[in-house]
């Protein structure tokens, strides 16, 4: 009996950090979204980084303790929102879910240009 709740509890601390892993987003694929002109349906022929080459104005966005989030159109209480407004603006696409995996994945790789300063 012993044995099988240990085999039990590991399934379960494997599982649960398995899903820590992928719900925190892809550096990769965030920078390929960041990268792609089609990203959201955009039809201006635009990516993100039409505007932020290699991430450029980006840095602090990704910061830990950061409250708030500006761009052309206002300022967002959160990264997603922002993001949003500029997919629906720059790019001229469409919103992404802000709880979906593209957005986990952009998010991830904004967050990782903070790193790299």
């Amino acid at each position: 009996m012993r044995f099988l709740k240990t085999v039990v509890m590991t399934n379960a601390v494997v599982a649960l950090c398995c899903s820590f892993a992928f719900a925190a987003g892809s550096v990769e694929k965030g920078k390929a979204l960041f990268d792609d002109p089609n990203f959201a349906g955009g039809t201006s022929g635009k990516s993100c980084k039409s505007c932020h080459p290699n991430g450029k104005g980006l840095e602090k966005s990704g910061m830990k303790g950061k409250k708030e989030w500006r761009n052309p159109a206002g300022t967002w209480l959160r990264l997603e929102d922002a993001n949003n407004v500029c997919i629906m603006m720059a790019l001229n696409g469409k919103t992404i879910d802000p709880k979906g995996q593209e957005m986990k994945d952009l998010v991830a790789y904004i967050k990782s240009l903070a790193k790299k300063k």
